[in-house]
């Protein structure tokens, strides 16, 4: 049989995805898991206000979203006393992640990422044919000074940054990282990924103009706020950057109820502060759980802790292993040696009592 005519770079490409879902896991395992720990989805769920907004717009699903995402789009903006010509709406910060790699690199650009930072922009920058260039984590950090120096060796177009980051839970201060956005060499854009800054402490997030040439900005509905299946997330960035991805971006990908339902959300800080509360509150109880099992919990800003296994990774991928035959589902960082440890999302009193009940058996197995 004659295969379509696929491009030379797509045939190069291997057959792979960042990240094997809870859902395939469970589908080879034969049974659900007791706990989703791993995901790094919000467990308290989103606000309430949000969930009404799904119910309500079931009703309008036939018709097409409003391509612009104009109301949420302009709440935005106002949140962030920006214009609306600053901010962009995207599948996510994965979908956005994507639609700027098509904006910058074409085959044999170059970007800068962490050796085992978030896969997803690595995925993009192969599926647009670009070469990947890391620098490694300095003491369980993304290390931005190295990035933009390894920027500047090789002319890369894009680094890639993330603060707090995934998956080691560690974040920089805000005003150390404003002032080296100057640094950034010219031709190259900064993205800097906040999934996470919801759940940091005050200062995490760097205060700079708008229109700073040099740097996107990248946020979620899909963490704090509970909603990771909406998909749904934005960018700030200067007018004539964020104009572009007019010409790439799905105009119609964002349905009607999630720009509803953020819209929700955005306006409930309420909800926002009670979920703040609990993911310090569950952060220190998986650190409690790690400490009494031998495993130390580094510092998190983030939806999930990241214990130091103090072993190998062989070691740390048998803990995952052990945890998910137990049904207990989480995950750890795959580039050493941050792949000594496993992470841990943050949960309900009744989810982390499954992985204290499991930890145990599964270390005194491995033992």
């Amino acid at each position: 049989m004659t295969e379509p005519p696929y491009t030379p770079l797509i045939q190069a490409l291997p057959h792979s995805s960042p990240f094997t879902s809870p859902e395939t896991l469970e589908r080879a395992r034969g049974a659900p898991f007791t706990a989703r720990l791993g995901a790094n989805e919000s467990l308290f769920g989103p606000s309430p206000k949000a969930q009404a907004c799904f119910a309500d717009t079931a009703a309008e699903i036939f018709k097409y979203a409003d391509s612009e995402n104009h109301d949420l789009r302009h709440a935005l903006a106002e949140f962030y006393a920006v214009q609306a010509d600053n901010v962009v709406i995207g599948e996510g910060i994965d979908g956005l992640l994507g639609y700027t790699v098509r904006l910058f690199i074409a085959p044999g650009d170059r970007v800068v990422t962490s050796a085992g930072a978030y896969p997803t922009f690595n995925f993009h920058v192969a599926g647009y044919g670009g070469h990947i260039e890391t620098v490694p984590y300095k003491n369980d950090q993304q290390d931005l000074a190295a990035l933009i120096a390894k920027a500047k060796q090789v002319d890369a177009k894009l680094i890639y940054f993330c603060n707090p980051d995934n998956p080691m839970g560690s974040w920089h201060d805000g005003e150390k990282i404003a002032a080296q956005l100057d640094d950034i060499p010219e031709g190259c854009l900064l993205i800097l990924d906040e999934a996470y800054v919801e759940l940091a402490p005050p200062g995490t997030s760097p205060s700079y103009d708008i229109s700073h040439p040099k740097v996107i900005r990248m946020r979620t509905f899909s963490k704090a706020y509970g909603m990771a299946g909406a998909r749904i997330g934005y960018a700030l960035g200067n007018a004539a950057l964020i104009r572009n991805f007019e010409k790439v971006r799905n105009h119609f990908g964002i349905n009607r109820a999630s720009q509803a339902a953020a819209l929700a959300a955005l306006n409930d800080q309420g909800w926002l502060a009670n979920v703040q509360d609990k993911t310090q509150i569950a952060r220190a109880e998986i650190a409690r759980i790690g400490k009494a099992n031998g495993l130390t919990a580094l510092p998190s800003a983030t939806s999930f802790v990241t214990l130091d296994c103090h072993r190998d990774a062989a070691f740390a991928q048998a803990i995952v292993a052990g945890l998910a035959d137990a049904g207990v589902f989480i995950r750890m960082p795959f580039v050493a040696p941050q792949n000594r440890c496993i992470r841990v999302s943050c949960g309900r009193p009744q989810d982390l009592a499954h992985f204290e009940n499991a930890l145990p058996k599964v270390l005194a197995g491995l033992r």
